[in-house]
């Protein structure tokens, strides 16, 4: 168990405010991804019923102690071209089953052991670049100026602005009433980390983002009062669907279209979203296991299963794909959630408040929940992690740089790959190099040179080794010893096996092989 000696409710009381908080973030998030990704007010609780699920469904099925699941940024355009594809949001509810079908039977056969194949270097660069996305994407809400959904991470608009020209257009446009809730919240928030305030017993139950929501609430409702021009209103405010009847709430939920079994299209779109779901959701594992300062590891192949039976759910009941999200995820992080109880609480209080409460939840200006996405951001890409990667070495400050750029210039996923292929690249480099020792030694019967491979020889360090032997000096004596090695690959002994029974006689070197065993060369 990713739990180790937690118990779920011993730690409640950090739990308790730490899923406040998580709820706090993931209400706008999950509202502005659900309008991204499917283009209609109509369909706004398909977000919270994942976020819903997310939280409880996946939460309490999860080995992850601190990771968040919900709907994801990421996943707006496949989302959005999907339903466009299938006709109806109905069809497109099938295929976000049969992709939770597809992920529980991934977990099954252990697919989640690719989560531990992405170097810390490219891990930690996606930290940063969330961060400074946050931070980018958050400055326009903080402003007053709304033409994005919260939690968009692209680089390029709908309407052709991208993340630099958007912020340009928000101060052009900027809203007073908007600045002084976001500069009266960042202040609070900042006050709210000071050691201080952490020893008083109410602050030690109750988070500063939940005091900041509160203070824009009067705010804005004195801005009513004394300045109506800068009452925050409309879209600058948490829009969730009010019911007016239980029988309407109920007809927030949809059910899947099963007729669409026969349209191919659906396994398409349904294979589509259950391996960029995954690859968010074990991007989003490593993330968090690096955040979490307990340094827990989340085992991969429960995480597919869970978020597999999560989708599953999701999709029975009308709402968006899910994965795991490292901003929610971070959140719970930086404050203070010790088991995925908060997560599991973030969950049941979407819930609640979706059904008991909507209408005073739309109250809540959004430049106030900026605030806390942008402390988020800030906290995710600090200066000092920056400083830890640049005095780790060029191998690992390189690929780190490169991942953050990549990112803040595309989106996720294609910053990730542009990362890890200069990872790679470093990697094979550094194999390239380190793959065996080099000793020259004269004696009486001439030079001997030996050849000490390292403990682990692979094809990829192929290469390196036929390079040294056509480089050895004629005449010479060599000695190529494999005792201290684990594994050979086939590709190298055959190179040493081909170097020894004939390049090495045809240029008088004597060869002595150590702990290598013979093979068969084919083609001689």
């Amino acid at each position: 168990m990713a739990e180790n000696n937690f118990n779920l409710f011993k730690n409640f009381k950090s739990d308790l405010p730490a899923g406040l908080v998580v709820y706090l973030v993931a209400l706008p998030l999950c509202l502005g991804v659900a309008l991204a990704s499917t283009g209609k007010p109509d369909y706004l609780f398909a977000g919270i019923i994942a976020g819903v699920v997310g939280g409880i469904v996946v939460g309490a099925l999860s080995g992850s102690s601190l990771g968040v699941s919900g709907p994801a940024a990421g996943l707006v355009v496949i989302v959005l071209n999907a339903i466009s594809t299938l006709g109806s949001f109905e069809a497109f509810l099938l295929a976000v089953v049969l992709a939770g079908a597809i992920q529980l039977i991934a977990g099954f056969v252990n697919a989640g052991i690719i989560g531990y194949y992405f170097p810390s270097s490219v891990i930690k660069g996606m930290l940063a670049a969330i961060g400074i996305t946050l931070v980018l994407k958050e400055i326009p809400h903080a402003l007053g100026y709304d033409e994005d959904f919260m939690g968009d991470e692209a680089f390029l608009q709908k309407d052709g602005h991208n993340t630099f020209t958007e912020i340009y257009h928000a101060f052009r446009y900027s809203s007073v009433g908007a600045i002084i809730i976001s500069v009266v919240s960042i202040g609070l928030l900042l006050l709210f980390d000071r050691p201080f305030m952490k020893k008083i017993g109410l602050f030690k139950f109750l988070p500063g983002a939940l005091f900041v929501v509160i203070t824009g609430i009067v705010l804005n409702i004195i801005f009513g009062v004394v300045a109506p021009e800068w009452v925050m209103a409309g879209k600058h405010l948490v829009q969730l669907p009010v019911a007016s009847s239980p029988s309407e709430f109920i007809s927030f939920f949809r059910m899947p279209d099963f007729s669409a079994f026969s349209n191919p299209n659906v396994y398409v779109v349904a294979f589509t979203l259950a391996i960029i779901a995954s690859l968010e959701t074990l991007l989003s594992v490593e993330a968090t296991d690096k955040l979490d300062p307990y340094k827990r590891n989340t085992p991969t192949n429960r995480e597919l299963k869970a978020q597999g039976i999560g989708n599953m759910v999701s999709g029975l009941i009308g709402g968006l794909p899910v994965t795991q999200v490292i901003v929610r995820s971070s959140a719970n992080i930086e404050s203070g959630g010790k088991t995925k109880m908060a997560t599991i609480i973030h969950g049941a209080i979407l819930l609640l408040s979706a059904v008991f409460i909507p209408y005073y939840l739309n109250f809540i200006p959004l430049a106030s929940l900026a605030a806390v996405l942008l402390m988020v951001g800030y906290k995710l890409s600090k200066v000092s992690l920056y400083k830890s990667m640049f005095k780790l070495g060029w191998d690992q400050f390189i690929p780190f740089v490169v991942t953050v750029v990549a990112i803040l210039f595309t989106d996720l996923l294609k910053g990730i790959g542009i990362g890890m292929v200069v990872a790679i690249f470093f990697i094979l480099r550094k194999n390239y190099k380190h793959s065996y020792s080099y000793k020259t030694e004269t004696q009486l019967e001439g030079e001997v040179i030996t050849i000490r491979l390292s403990e682990e020889v692979t094809f990829l360090n192929k290469g390196s080794i036929q390079l040294t032997l056509d480089k050895l000096p004629n005449g010479c004596t060599v000695i190529i010893d494999g005792s201290k090695s684990k594994n050979i690959d086939y590709d190298v002994l055959e190179i040493i096996q081909d170097f020894k029974n004939h390049s090495a006689p045809n240029r008088g070197i004597t060869v002595e092989t150590i702990g290598i065993k013979d093979v068969t060369v084919t083609g001689h």
